[in-house]
């Protein structure tokens, strides 16, 4: 049976004879269904049409995964590496022999994880290449999970896959949206944050969404939760999910944004629109 891949966010779904009629983490007011309808791939077609995945030092001890062309949303993974072993975190939604081979040269993969539902991309499949390491999915949102399997295990609250990496449950985006901590080889605290908070271009503050592609914004008073809890983790360096980042100062940049987000919905600048 085929791995049933959605075109618009790249999500895998169960193995079936024909695919869903619909997307449901696309049929969503978070996401979207493009005009032209709900339509599938899989990963063999993507294969034949010339994907592949491009793999780069981020820094040392971090390499970035992109499908080439992009598939679904084309956010970037990363691949955090420590002795006991590497997580692999919002794995993408395409996969070929080529890339497991280089994602295993740089140690053993132990854990995939991703920071919400949208970055789900191929996880089974990931894991199965990689040897069947669990895939682990916040319990607060399995019903979003389209492909079920034994390699995935729930988890809430907070998890550490291995020494080096640890995973805070944060919410905001989704219930169980979440971010995590990995130190990096200079022994600075970075934060990978999927889009539990979105790293702007400006690379000195970053945003707070329940959707980004249709501008929901968060309440100010779950911005400003979803800061004071990201500020207790060690961190200053930020990773987002799509090649996004501050690349130093990170928490001060949480404080400020919060605080800017909570001003602006609540009313305060009013006065200059």
């Amino acid at each position: 049976m085929t791995v049933w891949i959605c075109r618009t966010c790249a999500v895998e779904h169960a193995d079936t004879d024909s695919p869903p009629e619909i997307c449901e983490i696309c049929d969503d007011e978070r996401q979207w269904v493009p005009a032209t309808g709900q339509s599938w791939t899989t990963l063999e077609e993507m294969a034949e049409l010339g994907h592949l995945v491009a793999m780069h030092e981020v820094e040392p001890g971090l390499f970035g995964l992109v499908a080439e062309p992009h598939v679904g949303i084309g956010q970037q993974a990363l691949l955090a590496c420590t002795p006991e072993g590497n997580v692999l975190w919002d794995p993408i939604g395409f996969i070929d022999d080529d890339s497991v081979r280089r994602v295993r040269r740089e140690g053993e993969v132990v854990a995939i994880v991703a920071s919400h539902p949208h970055m789900f991309g191929a996880q089974v499949e990931w894991s199965r290449a990689l040897g069947d390491v669990p895939v682990l999915v916040n319990q607060a949102d399995a019903r979003w999970l389209a492909r079920e399997d034994d390699v995935v295990r729930f988890w809430s609250g907070r998890v550490s896959p291995v020494s080096g990496v640890v995973v805070h449950q944060i919410g905001g985006h989704f219930p169980g949206n979440a971010v995590a901590t990995w130190r990096g080889a200079d022994g600075v605290g970075v934060l990978l944050c999927g889009d539990t908070i979105g790293p702007n271009p400006d690379r000195e503050t970053v945003a707070f969404m329940r959707s980004y592609p249709n501008r929901i914004p968060l309440s100010g008073a779950v911005a400003q939760r979803v800061a004071r809890d990201v500020l207790q983790l060690d961190f200053d360096r930020i990773y987002g999910n799509f090649g996004n980042t501050i690349p130093q100062g990170g928490k001060s940049a949480v404080r400020r944004s919060a605080a800017r987000h909570a001003a602006w919905v609540r009313g305060d600048h009013d006065h200059l629109t």
